[in-house]
């Protein structure tokens, strides 16, 4: 009986050494990369891009800075955001890196 324990035992652990051998084994899976976004031209975009695309970002304050874009012609300086009125320092800020004029 004791042999049949310690044999049991000795194959129990040499199983799972194997399984948890087998498991570091495996090679690692590559991070999935962000897809790269495509700048918003603030001159162009129209309403739908602007809620999807920038943060902070809903469609009154989308339809305003297509009413201000009307009124004024296009923007000639990201920093004129902040004349479109329900747009901030920190809604500008939060999308300055995906803003773009052309």
């Amino acid at each position: 009986m004791t042999k049949s324990f310690i044999y049991a035992t000795l194959l129990a652990l040499l199983t799972g050494f194997s399984v948890v051998g087998h498991a570091a084994s495996k090679p690692a899976e590559a991070p999935v990369a962000m897809a790269a976004t495509a700048p918003v031209n603030l001159n162009t975009a129209d309403a739908e891009t602007l809620v999807r695309e920038l943060k902070g970002i809903g469609a009154a304050k989308a339809q305003a800075i297509i009413e201000y874009r009307e009124a004024h012609g296009p923007f000639s300086s990201v920093d004129e955001l902040l004349e479109v009125k329900g747009i901030g320092t920190s809604i500008l800020d939060k999308n300055r890196a995906k803003l773009s004029l052309n």
